[in-house]
């Protein structure tokens, strides 16, 4: 059965936020977003409707006499980010549990729309092997979000993905924008040369670690069959039959702790952000709590 997070109710919920991304710019950058440059020559260009923190010297009075709404004029020197969300299409994110598949690309729907509704422009780039493809183009405005998310059911999780070759060998633009990585991170290859890589771009990074309750925190007992996801071949040597323990669940315990505690370690020293959140707690509580702690969110 299928789970999905991604209908009008959940985005509508969205529209009150917005991202707070970094940038060491001055002026008005894609709707809440500084410039450089002064005394250009400004051309109206469009509209959009008022969002808190906006500056209200923008604002249309002439409209909101009509509407009844407040909308702020929009400018031909104003420039937009590019916000990038690399999603990890492994098998371990979708195989063993639908939910947890579901949940990744609802975060990845969330952080896509909140781009839009900025008026940013947007990239999905999903992972397999040791490459990215990018299906649907760059995503400028919200009828071509919404056509992409239409979409999403349909991408299959399957075999492994190298998150450091596949993020280094892709088109990662340079400067102001937020390059987000959604994955379990449960994985050989060197996720860290992934965010490094962004961080020398200047990106602002995001880690959004996903994990199913089993991951988090096993309940196994006696005789188990241990079967890793990604594995094709039923003899792989990663697959194993133990007699699981309450020691072994302690140790499991410990070692994730210290492994979350690298991740959040590693991320802090490059200025990038990390959250993990897991599938079976309400996606709105995770997505809203999680990330209004980095300050991602507003």
């Amino acid at each position: 059965m299928k789970v999905s997070y991604l209908n009008d109710d959940f985005f509508s919920r969205l529209e009150t936020c917005a991202l707070n991304l970094r940038t060491d710019l001055t002026g008005f950058f894609g709707g809440k977003h500084l410039v450089k440059t002064y005394g250009q020559t400004v051309e109206f260009a469009d509209y959009r409707e008022y969002m808190l923190g906006d500056d209200i010297r923008r604002i249309d009075w002439n409209l909101y006499s009509r509407f009844e709404k407040f909308f702020l004029k929009l400018f031909t020197d104003e420039r937009q980010m590019h916000t990038q969300i690399y999603i990890d299409c492994s098998a371990s994110m979708g195989k063993p549990n639908a939910k947890k598949a579901a949940y990744a690309l609802g975060f990845a729907a969330a952080l896509g729309f909140l781009s839009v509704h900025n008026m940013d422009k947007l990239s999905y780039r999903l992972i397999r092997g040791g490459s990215c493809t990018d299906p649907f183009g760059l995503i400028v405005g919200k009828t071509p979000f919404f056509r992409a998310v239409s979409e999403f059911e349909s991408i299959p999780f399957e075999e492994e993905a190298d998150l450091g070759e596949a993020i280094l060998s892709s088109e990662v633009s340079n400067g102001n924008g937020l390059s987000v990585i959604v994955s379990d991170f449960f994985t050989e290859s060197d996720w860290k040369k992934a965010v490094d890589f962004l961080c020398y771009k200047k990106r602002q990074v995001l880690l959004v670690q996903v994990l199913a309750p089993e991951e988090r925190d096993p309940s196994y007992s006696g005789r188990v069959n241990l079967i890793d996801s990604e594995s094709a071949d039923a003899l792989d040597e990663r697959n194993m039959k133990i007699n699981a323990t309450r020691g072994m669940q302690l140790a499991y315990a410990e070692a994730l702790k210290d492994y979350l505690a690298d991740m959040r370690s590693f991320c802090t020293s490059r200025g990038a952000e990390f959250v993990s959140v897991t599938c079976d707690k309400p996606i709105e509580k995770e997505l809203f709590g999680e990330l209004l702690k980095t300050g991602i969110l507003e």
